[in-house]
């Protein structure tokens, strides 16, 4: 049975993906049949993904999910879109821009978490059943892909006129 710190991380980590998979949701339904919706899609499936390699884990750790902090997340989740649009009732560039930035930060959380188990994963055999390069690969992939969009977007919100 895990201890309380892995239990508390890997519970925290999880609900960061319930706020992820909430605004890439938001995110896919505005942007559907155009470019960036496939894009969005392709997202979602691989944080889908990323999450299932952690529920996984928690299964074999034998540690079990936590609803308040899901619950947390998501109520969180609303309070960002409502902030965001607030900020943005015009054409949609700033909310677009600062959703990406939220998104960027949560991958960025999620390769620092698969690469802290990694290193854990020296001294802990139940964790070393994970392939974390790829996880961290495909983090990686995810950000590139968001940052591009996000540059491209910081273009058209952050206009001095």
């Amino acid at each position: 049975m895990a201890n309380e710190q892995i239990t508390t991380y890997l519970n925290d980590h999880l609900a960061g993906s319930v706020v992820a998979l909430e605004l890439l949701e938001k995110l896919g339904t505005l942007y559907a049949g155009m470019p960036l919706g496939l894009l969005l899609a392709e997202l979602r499936d691989d944080v889908t993904a990323d999450r299932n390699e952690l529920e996984e884990l928690m299964n074999r750790l034998q540690i079990a999910q936590s609803r308040t902090r899901k619950l947390t997340a998501w109520l969180a989740e609303k309070a960002t879109e409502l902030k965001l649009r607030l900020d943005d009732s015009n054409d949609g560039t700033l909310y677009l821009l600062e959703t990406f930035e939220v998104l960027s930060l949560g991958i960025e959380g999620k390769k620092g978490m698969w690469l802290a188990l990694a290193a854990a994963a020296e001294n802990a055999d139940e964790l070393r059943a994970i392939d974390y390069n790829h996880l961290v690969q495909r983090a990686e992939q995810q950000r590139q892909k968001v940052e591009e969009v996000r540059l491209e977007t910081a273009k058209k919100a952050l206009l001095i006129s």
